[in-house]
């Protein structure tokens, strides 16, 4: 039987790295609607601040927005600092920051790809987990319980399909590909380093979300889904809520892959 408590958040304090973007700001309402104190961690504070009035006023909550580059270890560890003057634990981390590659990264070809750009975004996508799940797994380990959620994408599955991408050319980069794929073993390996410590890591992979992309691109990839779409943005705010909550208690080192059928055919 299904505890209906299992999915309540309440007095827990969730650091959400990534929190300005557009899935960040709909994983923040689902996890203060169910009662958590989001840290709104991004590079763009000026957003976060706008986002933590918003979270209070809407639902009673405690959010506190911190600004923080997590290329830059010392960043993270003084953004920990904040959060632990704050509310003194950190019970959920959700990894879900991305490098924001743009039109010419994008449609740039793979013999032509920038190392620089490469470099960039192994920085933020997967340097930059590495380094938050480092430094928050230090609290959690004295804390003896933790809860770490980092976001994939089906292009950490399965290669990048260059057919639905037609005139644009704006396709999913390499760099983006390695380092979705790299987080599932990352993810397998903490699992499995911190298995006695209390602690539980998990991914969420996630599929394509639709926002103002080109009408071709739009049914190309819908075509190629098993519900007939593109998500929408709040498609996943169940799943990070599952993830974050009791209700997943028995479930670490797996892959939670939320694509509408796209890697099931």
């Amino acid at each position: 039987m299904i505890n209906k408590n299992s999915y309540e958040l309440e007095d827990k304090v969730v650091l959400l790295i990534g929190a300005s973007g557009l899935l960040g700001q709909e994983y923040s309402k689902s996890l203060s609607a169910a009662g958590a104190n989001v840290v709104l961690a991004d590079l763009n504070f000026s957003n976060c601040k706008k986002l933590e009035s918003k979270l209070r006023k809407c639902y009673n909550v405690n959010p506190l927005a911190v600004k923080v580059d997590i290329t830059k270890k010392q960043s993270i560890i003084q953004m920990i600092k904040k959060v632990k003057k704050n509310y003194s634990k950190i019970d959920v981390l959700i990894n879900n920051a991305i490098f924001p590659e743009g039109p010419k990264e994008r449609s740039t070809g793979f013999e032509n790809f920038s190392l620089s750009v490469w470099n960039k975004v192994l920085s933020v996508n997967l340097t930059g987990v590495f380094l938050c799940c480092q430094e928050v797994g230090k609290i959690m380990v004295k804390q003896k319980q933790g809860n770490i959620i980092n976001i994939s994408s089906i292009y950490g599955l399965n290669g990048s399909d260059q057919r639905i991408y037609g005139k644009s050319k704006l396709n999913s980069s390499p760099a983006y590909a390695v380092t979705k794929s790299g987080i599932l073993n990352l993810t397998r390996y903490l699992a499995s380093y911190w298995h006695d410590k209390g602690i539980r890591v998990n991914t969420l992979s996630l599929g394509g979300v639709k926002n103002n992309q080109d009408s071709t691109f739009v049914k190309n990839y819908s075509y190629k889904t098993m519900v007939g779409r593109m998500a929408n943005q709040n498609d996943y705010s169940g799943s990070i809520l599952f993830l974050a909550s009791n209700a997943s208690s028995y479930m670490t080192g797996s892959n939670l892959v939320v694509d509408g059928g796209w890697t099931a055919w």
